[in-house]
């Protein structure tokens, strides 16, 4: 099923390619960036694709005629068109990448949650497209600091467009945002963190839009109320402790993530503000600015479900840098970057749609229902997950044609059983994390 939704995604961008020796590259891009090699560069890609140097990825990415643009389109539409549910947020989030050296497109001392500290780095921002079916990145945007709008120099030398001009991360979100609704896609949700929460304009272009959001704000957030404008803080703090609500807010992989929830009415009939309140450290708080359309339901559980969504998008990360090798960029100019990303996401979008297919049809492993439950006699599988589809990838396409296929075929049924110990293994402890979670509970 994999080679069937790769040749599906390969053959949908097929045509945004000027000639058969690109499109060629770019597929061989695409399956270098599925195998196990542990670094994704021009050198090691096209090594693996058995080209005798790595002029030709390099020149996929700096010179060759393509629209990296209708590809990042292309894929919005294959997750879409995979994923697609009428209960999807749209998860925004930035990702840097350290960097050594001055010259990088967007390369600056800045601050990125990557490495947990200011740091020179490029840093950009991303879309999840998550629904119950699934999740993946669907587009993105290069964060350029300030300080290049006075160096026309370095823009040019870095590859930056004609009409370049400085960005904030929300009005770069509002960018993606507004491409996937021109696209058509059905957004119910936004989801953020607080720089975006923080954005007056971006909530009103989603407000506008009709698009509800769920956003993180900080502390200091001024919520405004029928008494006045007020922090966050200081309205936790009025919340009785009968109004507090304990749910989970979707499933993790040791269990439900539950929390306690409230929410404070504000001078709007359609926005509130959601905080919510960690079991083990009471005063450990997160606060949300919602918004929710007119004849939507304004929930409690509704509202903590889609704040909890955004996990969603830090699980890209971890796999899109983990297995696909979106942070493996060698390059230095704004097109290359661009292209290397997209075409990353495109690869990230292969593994995530098998995961979801894989997924409907896969039994849910046994999970405990009170904290005294005894252990069962099957814990049964995990369903497959994207780390262990790009492992079982490698193995059934990278067997070597040299061996015979009786070895080969004894290779994979070895790699196979231990495939199917990791996932059962993984069951098992979801088990034991699960009933943990009950008592703690």
């Amino acid at each position: 099923m994999l080679e069937r939704k790769f040749t599906e995604l390969t053959s949908a961008i097929a045509g945004t390619f000027g000639r058969v020796e690109t499109r060629k590259a770019a597929t061989g891009y695409l399956r270098g960036l599925l195998s196990e090699i542990p670094r994704k560069t021009c050198w090691d890609l096209g090594k693996h694709a058995g080209y005798e140097t790595p002029d030709v990825m390099q020149r996929l990415l700096a010179r060759a005629v393509w629209d990296e643009d209708a590809v990042r389109d292309a894929v919005r539409r294959y997750v879409i068109d995979h994923l697609a549910d009428p209960d999807a947020v749209l998860v925004l989030d930035e990702t840097g990448q350290e960097k050594k050296g001055t010259a990088t497109c967007g390369v600056g001392r800045q601050y990125t949650g990557t490495a947990g500290k200011v740091t020179n780095c490029i840093v950009a921002v991303y879309a999840t497209y998550a629904s119950p079916h699934g999740h993946a990145l669907i587009d993105t945007e290069l964060y350029v600091q300030r300080t290049y709008a006075g160096q026309p120099a370095t823009r040019e030398a870095m590859g930056l467009p004609d009409d370049w001009a400085f960005a904030t991360k929300p009005q770069l979100a509002q960018r993606i945002a507004a491409r996937v609704l021109a696209a058509g896609v059905q957004l119910s949700w936004v989801a953020g963190d607080e720089v975006y929460g923080r954005d007056p304009k971006l909530r009103a272009f989603l407000e506008q839009r009709q698009a509800g959001y769920v956003l993180a704000v900080g502390v200091d957030f001024r919520v405004p109320t029928a008494a006045g404008p007020h922090r966050a803080d200081y309205l936790a703090k009025l919340i009785p402790a009968q109004a507090w609500e304990r749910r989970s807010c979707g499933a993790g992989s040791k269990g439900p993530r539950v929390y306690d929830w409230a929410m404070v009415a504000t001078s709007s009939p359609r926005h509130v503000l959601l905080i919510r309140r960690s079991v083990s450290k009471p005063s450990e708080l997160a606060f949300f600015y919602c918004h929710v359309p007119e004849g939507r339901p304004l929930t409690l559980p509704i509202l903590a479900k889609i704040a909890g969504v955004r996990w969603a998008v830090e699980e890209d990360f971890q796999q899109s840098k983990g297995q696909v090798g979106l942070d493996h960029t060698q390059v230095r100019r704004y097109r290359s970057w661009r292209r290397h990303v997209i075409l990353a996401m495109a690869a990230l979008a292969v593994l995530a749609v098998v995961v979801a297919v894989e997924r409907r049809s896969h039994p849910a492993p046994v999970v405990p229902r009170t904290s005294t439950d005894a252990p069962p006699d099957d814990y049964g599988l995990i369903a497959l997950t994207v780390p262990e589809i790009r492992r079982l990838l490698t193995v059934f396409t990278q067997v070597s044609t040299v061996v015979t296929p009786r070895m080969a075929a004894l290779r994979r049924e070895f790699e196979l059983r231990w495939s199917e110990w990791r996932r059962r293994h993984q069951a098992r402890a979801r088990w034991y994390h699960h009933r943990k979670r009950l008592a703690a509970a």
